[in-house]
């Protein structure tokens, strides 16, 4: 896992706790990258099994 899909995990994680589901521009303002940067940062995070999206429930299941 980079440095950057730390951060996006942390930030993700960190939502979830508090009941929120962060969104694109949650994670734009908070990382200060691009929305091309955070969804391939997502996606690297889905294919190694870090986070999943529940479909029904709209809501990440973290590991």
């Amino acid at each position: 896992m980079t440095d950057f899909e730390r951060k996006v995990y942390q930030i993700i994680v960190n939502m979830h706790l508090y009941g929120k589901n962060p969104t694109l521009d949650d994670l734009k303002r908070k990382t200060g990258k691009s929305e091309e940067d955070i969804r391939a940062a997502v996606k690297s995070l889905l294919m190694e099994g870090e986070l999943k999206w529940d479909k029904k429930e709209e809501a990440w299941i973290i590991k």
